[in-house]
């Protein structure tokens, strides 16, 4: 048995046992017997490509450098190039480093700060740059720039762009972008500094239920700012009830339900003009993320119509206007 095959019947198996059944409608029979790699876009105006879908840090998060290992060489097995991890995420960074490292020369690794002064960012950097093994990065971001007073802080004298730039020109950082979860303030930075990148929240429930997120889409395309998509698989708020008691403790959100909503989930995040969604940081979701990108179909207008009625009346985990 090929290695790829052996690696798709334990996901699957394990999809199993996660949901009781298996049985979304992309999961023909036929489907399943597809080895290709994970498909590539183009990022933004560079001459990079990156698969489908990423893999976010998160999901190697409190795991043992055996285990981490694994699930990276299976990433990498099956197509996946780019990579995203940053200090928030505990152990994240030490983890990575090690298992990406057989592989770091044809990957894509993005990291981020949440450091917003020149000083602070680059003692950061140098500390992300020390734990994940590498002298560069590929993509550096400003982490989750919501505020309007943060944007304002990063651009002005002694912000961290200063960093950022000094960094760039050293051979450090290929890239710069940001994270955000404010519509008005992403398109803000977008407007007054020429990054390459944006990651932010696309998602059904939140493109349905509160217009978030077609705008910072349409100023990325009018820019060529390379889209990058976040929270694909994401569905609500959980209920005051499970907050503290929830099967999948590093969603912070109430995931869509599994297997057949969240596939769905990722597929319309996918159909739209982006470059490349990162799954949740559970397990379960991105080896699920895996599977529906390496047999990846366009949403038909009845599935499509389907997951947006599961929408309607549900608590987007974000909203417009979130930027003060």
């Amino acid at each position: 048995m090929e290695r790829r095959d052996f690696m798709k019947q334990g996901t699957f198996a394990a999809i199993a046992a996660t949901s009781g059944s298996f049985s979304p409608s992309w999961a023909a029979s036929d489907t399943l017997k597809n080895t290709d790699p994970i498909a590539r876009r183009r990022l933004g105006k560079t001459d990079v490509h990156l698969s489908i879908i990423g893999m976010g840090g998160i999901v190697v998060m409190n795991s043992t450098p055996s285990a981490s290992k694994n699930i990276v060489a299976e990433a990498v097995d099956r197509g996946i190039n780019y990579f995203d991890v940053a200090p928030s995420y505990g152990d994240a960074q030490q983890l990575l480093g090690p298992a990406l490292a057989p592989y770091r020369e044809k990957s894509f690794l993005a990291c981020k700060t949440s450091k917003r002064d020149k000083a602070g960012s680059r003692a950061a950097l140098e500390e992300s740059l020390e734990l994940l093994k590498t002298d560069h990065l590929d993509l550096y971001q400003f982490h989750a720039l919501t505020k309007m007073t943060e944007l304002d802080q990063v651009l002005g004298p002694d912000g961290a762009m200063e960093t950022f730039e000094a960094a760039r020109k050293e051979g450090k950082v290929r890239f710069i972008g940001f994270s955000a979860h404010s519509v008005e303030t992403a398109v803000a930075a977008m407007d007054r500094y020429p990054f390459d990148t944006v990651l932010f929240p696309i998602n059904w429930v939140l493109v349905s239920q509160a217009n978030f997120g077609p705008q910072v889409i349409q100023k990325a395309q009018e820019k060529g700012v390379g889209m990058l998509a976040i929270k694909s698989m994401a569905k609500t708020v959980w209920p005051a009830s499970e907050q503290q008691d929830h099967p999948h403790s590093k969603c912070w959100y109430e995931p869509a339900e599994f297997p057949h909503e969240a596939s769905l989930g990722l597929r319309f995040t996918l159909g739209h003009s982006i470059t490349a969604a990162i799954p949740p940081g559970d397990e379960a979701y991105f080896r699920l993320a895996m599977d529906v990108a390496q047999n990846y179909k366009p949403l038909d207008s009845q599935d499509e119509q389907s997951l947006l009625s599961k929408a309607s009346g549900v608590q987007p985990i974000f909203h417009r206007g979130n930027d003060v």
